[in-house]
């Protein structure tokens, strides 16, 4: 089942996976609202998508903020201009280990990378059941199969989060796909200050393919998305392996990360 056309939302829409997919939805007849932090980046993102002829509406908005995601919520209740896909991709890395006394960046990631997904599905999913239809699509990571650090965490809760909303939106005619991407060429690592040196060239994905599979994926109603062989191979072993195993290789990958990280 081809995925509803109409009007597609997706947040952090300005670049990487989120430029992404703003783009493969543009492509395949889906006007726009994204939703990022900056102006400047959102009304460049918008020309590039207007010139494919699409309408395209931003919202400046920090996902960290309360008062600004009820806002990105609203948007997505209005019944005059209902958006039949949304894609919960606003993220960043996360360094900060959890031990020590500053928790600001360990906050908001929880309000960015949780609670804004929470929000925003709840928002999206309660106005597609009452029309009957619809797709909701949020970015989880392979990281949260593993334990390596907090951004681990902050994913493990977005990949369970997306299949408990798949179950209870399950018959409506709302879909819900969880994307876990493995390593994808973006500035993600960069803005992270890692060295992608440390991995291995394989495991490296281009988003153009990730998203194009994971719309593949949820336009077939499939509730997990894991775009290529190589990781699919590598999540079975993450659910399979003792979980000792797991906590043990989390550990080597963890360590060896934080001897890339730059000064």
């Amino acid at each position: 089942m081809a995925i509803a056309g109409g009007i597609a939302l997706v947040t952090g829409g300005t670049s990487g996976i989120g430029a992404a997919f703003a783009r493969a939805l543009a492509r395949r007849g889906h006007d726009l609202v994204l939703v990022a932090r900056s102006e400047g980046p959102l009304e460049s993102m918008a020309a590039e998508l207007r010139s494919l002829g699409r309408e395209v509406e931003t919202i400046v908005a920090d996902l960290a903020d309360d008062e600004a995601t009820a806002r990105v919520a609203a948007r997505l209740r209005d019944a005059e201009r209902p958006v039949e896909v949304l894609v919960n991709n606003a993220g960043f890395g996360l360094r900060t280990r959890i031990l020590g006394a500053d928790v600001a960046e360990h906050d908001r990631a929880f309000d960015v990378m949780i609670r804004a997904v929470f929000v925003l599905a709840s928002a999206a999913g309660e106005a597609m059941r009452a029309r009957g239809h619809g797709t909701i699509v949020n970015v989880g990571s392979v990281s949260g199969r593993t334990s390596m650090n907090a951004y681990s965490a902050t994913k493990a809760w977005v990949n369970t989060f997306s299949e408990v909303l798949a179950n209870e939106l399950h018959g409506s005619g709302v879909t819900v796909t969880n994307l876990e991407p493995g390593w994808v060429h973006t500035e993600f690592h960069q803005r992270a200050d890692l060295r992608s040196s440390s991995i291995p060239n394989f495991l490296w994905l281009d988003a153009e393919y990730l998203v194009d599979r994971c719309l593949r994926d949820a336009e077939r109603g499939k509730v997990l998305s894991i775009p290529s062989v190589r990781f699919q191979v590598l999540t079975w072993f993450t659910r399979h392996l003792p979980s000792a195993a797991m906590r043990a290789i989390s550990r080597r990958i963890a360590l060896r990360r934080r001897d890339t990280v730059t000064p």
